[in-house]
């Protein structure tokens, strides 16, 4: 499987039968980083990274120069700048990437109407219907990638195949800048040789569990008893790899509306500067997104944090997971994490909001064997059930208590719940 910095990429030169790949997934090429570069052509060519400096600051994309040095995206940037000190630093520019974002979706649109955005800057896309109009699936796939650069100056990466998941892992291998097309008839045989932690939803702790088994190839796992694979990882997690590892993805590209995010914010009645005062509000409002969340049966991968300055000068930064969750309290520590990256210090703030984005079905979605939330998780949902006996409100974490406060005195207060340590 190809990796970030574009080693061990693999792309579609000779003649194919691609017939039976009539989904896509496109795939904009370090898409922030790519943005920044239109503006700054004489970074091009050069590692780059996107952030602001700052030794609190985190990194938000960089180009295909700067990984190969090790720089990834939601690394400390003193870090990054250790391993690539002689990178140029491009401050991010959120409004732009969601505008050049909507100019590409649209191309999307006008090619197939079964677009299915992932985040902002990828998406899966059904073309079989627009094969009569515009081609083979290669075809298109090549019309939508000259299409997007002419009309934006961007790159992205295509894979095509007959499901989702081999689409996605062909984006992957072809950037940057690539197209791969991986037949039905060889789909077995591309997927077969690839470690098991290419498959969707093996993180390190369940790679290494099934390494221990002795699977260490996708291959090893088709052929390994389904039986075997439910009693390590669970009934539903064992079906759901055991169906990847042998090809089946019976998902489609869907385009229905739902709920794309999930949110909470709060304007102070008089713009805050303490930090303390801060921290205790995004976690109270975290702890709302997680619940709400949690309501809903929805787990989400992209942490969103809002500040307005006492200007109504407005900023948005997030960050993805690595896994999705619907856990207020890690819901909080990613996105106290932005914050301090910003390095804001005592800076007046006016408004102050976390949303969660790039949702998904809870059900199911989690496949690592040992949660590292698990506790909170746990406590969470006794929250949830004691607030559906008394309302929402009538318990929280003692963390939310002002300093200087008792937190049996705050119980006493009719407006106030129960406090539980954390």
């Amino acid at each position: 499987m190809g990796r970030a910095d574009g080693s061990d990429r693999r792309v579609t030169t000779a003649p194919i039968d691609d017939s039976t790949a009539t989904i896509l997934h496109v795939d904009m090429d370090a898409f922030f980083a790519s943005v920044e570069l239109l503006d700054h052509p004489e970074a091009r060519g050069k590692p780059a990274i996107v952030g602001h400096p700052g030794p609190r600051s985190v990194v938000t994309s960089a180009t295909y120069e700067a990984r190969k040095f090790g720089v990834r995206s939601a690394m400390p940037m003193t870090q990054a700048l250790r391993l690539c000190p002689n990178a140029i630093i491009l401050p991010p520019h959120m409004n732009k990437y969601r505008e050049y974002s909507k100019q590409v979706m649209a191309i999307f649109s006008e090619v197939t109407p079964l677009v299915e955005p992932l985040s902002i800057d990828e998406a899966f896309l059904d073309v079989a219907g627009a094969r009569r109009l515009l081609g083979s699936p290669r075809r298109i796939a090549e019309l939508i990638r000259a299409r997007v650069f002419a009309e934006t100056g961007l790159p992205c990466s295509v894979g095509a195949a007959s499901t989702k998941f081999v689409a996605k892992l062909a984006s992957g291998r072809a950037k940057p800048n690539g197209l791969l097309v991986i037949p039905q008839s060889e789909t077995l045989a591309y997927l077969r040789p690839l470690p098991v932690g290419a498959l969707w939803g093996v993180g390190a702790s369940t790679q290494e569990a099934l390494q221990r088994m002795g699977l260490r190839t996708v291959g090893d796992l088709a052929d390994a008893p389904l039986h075997l694979l439910q009693k390590t990882v669970g009934d539903a997690s064992g079906r759901k790899l055991h169906e990847l590892a042998n090809g089946r993805d019976a998902r489609d590209v869907t385009v229905e509306s739902r709920e794309k995010s999930v949110g909470h914010e709060m304007t102070f009645e008089q713009d805050v500067s303490d930090p303390d005062r801060l921290r205790r509000e995004l976690l109270r409002l975290s702890n709302q997104v997680g619940a709400r969340l949690r309501s809903h049966e929805l787990v989400g991968r992209t942490v969103a944090l809002k500040i307005r300055f006492s200007d109504f000068r407005t900023i948005a930064r997030s960050r993805t997971l690595g896994e999705s969750t619907n856990v207020g309290r890690r819901i909080f520590e990613e996105a106290w994490q932005v914050y301090e990256g910003l390095d804001l210090g005592r800076t007046p703030i006016r408004l102050i909001g976390v949303r969660m984005e790039q949702l998904a079905e809870s059900g199911g979605s989690r496949l690592a064997l040992w949660d590292p939330d698990e506790e909170w998780r746990e406590t969470e949902r006794t929250l949830d059930a004691v607030s559906a006996r008394f309302g929402r409100g009538m318990i929280g974490p003692a963390s939310l208590v002002k300093p200087g406060r008792d937190a049996d005195e705050a119980a006493e207060d009719g407006r106030n719940p129960r406090w539980i340590s954390d």
